[in-house]
């Protein structure tokens, strides 16, 4: 198991802070998590309003919003934490819930679509706000601090999700779209003063204060032209290979650049580390299948049998609140306690880990793709996943915050953070290319929807997901042993 490094430093840093409250800290972060994370997850169920509202012609008008939303979040999760390493942890949560707020505030006060374009944009950028309690609580409450961090933002993304669909859902039944960022502006606004008073103002943990801009801005250039790619690719065809080639050819130049760097945004010896590039793949992974399952969890359940014809009737017709409801038991799996989980991976077992929670993840997409017409099935899969899912995140932003000394906490969560956005981004892009491969109409509405079938097939494609975090897993541990045999004495 890779060490924890002690700094140079780190006394001096410690006896500069002041004792802070173990509880506020906590308390903010998972007010951090699951605001940033319920923000993501109540935009869905308010893009048919938000088409109707600023009369948007088209469904990819509608959609450019959730990508606004991906590609600054993708630039967030590359940036914000690592201004945390060298600017310091109260200075960047301060900075990241300010952009919410402002993201917040500009549609509330313009009410128009290219005002909530813009306001998705910034606010997904100050979404990487999830990611500094890793930081903050690490550097602030010692040896307890990274199984703190990470169990906070575990558990309180489970939340998260769960709150912004509910919260999506009482919108739609109640307040007008305004009133909505009316009341997320102040949400954000007390958020941000509780970062200011709350975490303590402490040196830089990075006393060189040094970021690549280059590699930086090219990281976030090639990460953006992929999130764009999953997010509009149906939408522009063929087209959608262009940004493709860009994202992947850059990213390829960038890593080669990178292991020359002497300022490099993700330290090459840190990537190298045991399991640290194999737990952000699975990472990854993990999000694609969670995403996957969310979508088509969401879109079977708001389907009404009777819309249909006969032939092609499916659907439970929920509400979009009680569809939320529906996903309360994959919440309440993220509250599970891991202290069995904490000290498998104290012990060196990282890779069983990850394969127990990818087997739980593809027995509970399994279960859904053979039964998924009732309530009850999805109240059983959704806690499967659900528990699947604690189990690979946890494990995964463990082992890469072990990875690395206390005073690039920050850049290891921005790591992790990256394939954790891709990820969601391209389970969203799977599924929506599958249910849109064959459609059945609506009568009297000139709509149509996915046809039953592909609902079937969406969770085996997800199953996949899960299994190639297996294949992840076990072939970095073969790996690791054979390096160790070769340079072994």
């Amino acid at each position: 198991m890779t060490e924890i490094h002690q700094p140079a430093g780190l006394g001096d840093r410690a006896a500069s802070r002041r004792a802070p409250h173990k509880g506020a800290l906590i308390g903010l972060g998972a007010i951090l998590v699951v605001l940033t994370n319920a923000v993501v997850f109540v935009l869905p169920p308010l893009l048919p309003i938000i088409q109707a509202q600023y009369h948007l012609a088209t469904v990819a008008e509608t959609t450019w919003l959730y990508s606004a939303l991906t590609l600054g979040g993708g630039a967030g999760f590359i940036l914000l934490p690592r201004l945390a390493d060298v600017h310091g942890d109260r200075n960047a949560s301060v900075a990241a819930s300010a952009f919410l707020t402002v993201g917040a505030l500009v549609p509330a006060v313009g009410d128009s679509y290219p005002t909530v374009l813009v306001g998705c944009a910034v606010m997904g950028f100050g979404g990487a706000a999830q990611l500094l309690p890793l930081g903050f609580l690490r550097r602030n409450l010692g040896e307890s601090g990274i199984s703190v961090g990470v169990a906070v933002l575990v558990i309180a993304t489970g939340v998260g999700i769960v709150v912004g669909m509910i919260g999506g859902g009482f919108i739609v039944e109640n307040l007008s779209l305004r009133s909505f960022f009316v009341i997320l502006t102040a949400a954000c606004a007390v958020t941000t003063f509780a970062t200011y008073v709350t975490i303590p103002h402490t040196p830089p943990a990075e006393r060189t204060r040094r970021i690549g801009v280059l590699g930086t801005v090219w990281m976030i250039g090639w990460v953006a032209a992929i999130l764009l790619t999953l997010t509009q690719g149906l939408v522009w065809g063929g087209a959608a290979l262009l940004p493709l080639a860009v994202g992947v050819i850059g990213g390829i130049a960038w890593v080669r650049v990178e292991r020359r760097s002497s300022s490099a945004v993700f330290d090459v010896a840190m990537m190298k580390a045991p399991l640290v590039t194999a737990s952000c793949v699975c990472i990854g992974l993990f999000a694609a299948a969670n995403s996957a399952f969310l979508l088509l969890l969401s879109t079977y359940a708001q389907i009404t049998p009777s819309s249909l014809r006969a032939a092609d009737a499916y659907g439970l017709g929920l509400s979009e609140l009680d569809t939320a409801l529906l996903m309360a038991p994959f919440a309440a799996a993220f509250l599970v306690r891991g202290a069995v989980l904490d000290r498998a991976l104290l012990k060196g077992r990282g890779v069983s880990v990850f394969v127990t929670g990818a087997l739980i993840c593809a027995a509970g997409l399994v279960w859904l793709a053979v039964a998924h017409d009732q309530v009850w099935h999805y109240l059983v899969g959704a806690a499967v996943m659900g528990l699947g899912c604690r189990i690979g995140y946890s494990a995964g932003f463990t082992l890469v915050q072990m990875a690395v000394p206390e005073e690039k906490a920050g850049m290891a969560a921005g790591a992790a953070g990256t394939f954790m956005a891709v990820g969601f981004t391209l389970g969203a892009a799977l599924v929506s290319g599958d249910l849109s491969a064959s459609l059945v109409p609506m009568p009297g509405t000139g709509l149509e929807v996915a046809a039953k079938g592909l609902y079937g097939i969406g969770y085996w494609l997800s199953a996949v997901l899960a299994l190639l975090i297996v294949a992840t897993a076990l072939i970095s541990r073969a790996r690791s042993v054979r390096q160790a045999e070769t340079t072994a004495p």
